[in-house]
């Protein structure tokens, strides 16, 4: 089977999902409905398994009678105990805020001010307050509506505003087979840790198997730790980093195949990487990796 950098790098389901997003039409029948409900366990669970006994039946079944949008559905299931016992009481608070964002916005936080207006939230108003900033923010709104299933989006350059998002993004999500918690080595800490807290990006790697079959991503170095150049433009502004992109769609660049590996390695000083990754998106280009020159 083909695979393009998507695959590569762990995240081939939620490509297809945005390609192909999950919309509640008037007139769809009983089984679009059932789809969706599944669709919305899913995401806002993070795909982890849910139990007979674990469904919000009260909630289903308001949405099949066409009471609830698939908006209040999300909203009815992330404010569950189910929601609640998996990923806030058991979770470190920015561990949540993290998969908050991930379930709930479909993307990374942009910055540390965006998790830290989350927690005072949380200290202020209460847990179902926070909730509800999620779900009824302009970004929410703009992106998924009232009858759209949220979907991953952050991988992608275009729904990025800054490289540390871009980065950032690819530390939440995994492989196809695993949930937000289940199998991963960060369990209940946070993912972004320490680099979120100094506002720094995180190297993208892809996963440990170069076949994309093995969906554990392997140690990665801080964007900011890596190998430091001599001479001219040595130090902190010296450090360089090997951005791999595919898919260029912009007129004056060749179009390839969307399942070939790489037409560009660019080879960019640190402080440079935002100017770069700006240029790409302009282009239509797509980052496949960003990893520190050795």
């Amino acid at each position: 089977m083909p695979f393009g950098p998507a695959s590569l790098l762990g995240v081939e389901r939620f490509a297809q999902e945005s390609e192909a997003p999950l919309e509640l039409i008037p007139g769809d029948d009983d089984a679009k409905k059932e789809q969706i409900i599944t669709a919305v366990y899913k995401q806002v669970l993070g795909n982890a398994y849910v139990m007979e006994s674990e469904r919000q039946l009260v909630a289903e079944s308001q949405f099949k009678l066409g009471e609830i949008s698939v908006r209040e559905l999300v909203r009815r299931i992330a404010k569950s105990e189910l929601y609640r016992d998996r990923f806030f009481d058991a979770c470190s608070r920015y561990r949540y805020i993290e998969l908050a964002f991930r379930h709930l916005l479909g993307r990374a936080p942009v910055d540390f001010d965006e998790m830290r207006a989350h927690a005072e939230r949380l200290d202020s108003h209460g847990y179902e307050a926070d909730i509800d900033s999620f779900i009824d923010s302009a970004d929410y709104q703009d992106t998924y509506g009232e009858w759209t299933v949220p979907f991953q989006r952050g991988w992608k350059t275009e729904s990025c505003t800054t490289l540390q998002e871009f980065t950032w993004s690819f530390q939440l999500l995994r492989g196809n087979s695993s949930s937000s918690l289940k199998g991963d080595l960060s369990g209940i800490s946070s993912k972004l840790g320490g680099n979120a807290y100094q506002n720094r990006p995180m190297a993208v790697v892809p996963p440990s198997s170069t076949k994309a079959t093995g969906w554990s991503f392997r140690p990665s170095k801080n964007l900011q730790d890596a190998p430091t150049r001599h001479g001219v433009g040595a130090g902190e502004q010296g450090k360089t980093y090997r951005v791999e992109v595919t898919g260029y769609s912009a007129n004056n660049v060749r179009r390839i195949s969307r399942y070939t590996r790489s037409n560009r390695v660019y080879f960019v000083p640190f402080d440079k990487l935002s100017e770069q990754f700006k240029r790409i998106h302009r282009e239509g280009g797509k980052i496949a990796s960003i990893t520190p020159v050795n």
